[in-house]
């Protein structure tokens, strides 16, 4: 089980990092109550951060089961996409690069 959370490559690295703490916590949030959340909790909960670029981003909003977050310091402008933790991922997610 796996939580993706997407970083705009656009997004300064300072706020990168805060956007993916927050990602991981407003994901946890919006999808507590589902099995998955439960079941990822109760081994190592493993946390994937990915750098994309717009156009990788954009295209992630198609995928079921996330939660966009803003960064008001940026002019509200959408900084990260956090996906509900799962087994098994579109293989698009393969190909994101790490944030390193």
């Amino acid at each position: 089980m796996k939580m993706y959370i997407l970083v705009r490559e656009s997004i300064p690295i300072g706020f990168g990092i805060l956007a993916a703490a927050h990602a991981s916590l407003s994901c946890y949030l919006k999808f507590r109550d589902a099995p998955e959340v439960a079941e990822w909790l109760s081994g190592p909960f493993y946390k994937v951060v990915c750098r994309v670029s717009e156009t990788e981003f954009e295209a992630a909003k198609a995928f079921d089961d996330h939660v966009v977050l803003t960064e008001s310091a940026l002019g509200g402008a959408e900084v990260a996409i956090a996906f509900r933790p799962r087994a098994e991922w579109p293989k698009a997610f393969k190909f994101f690069r790490l944030y390193k």
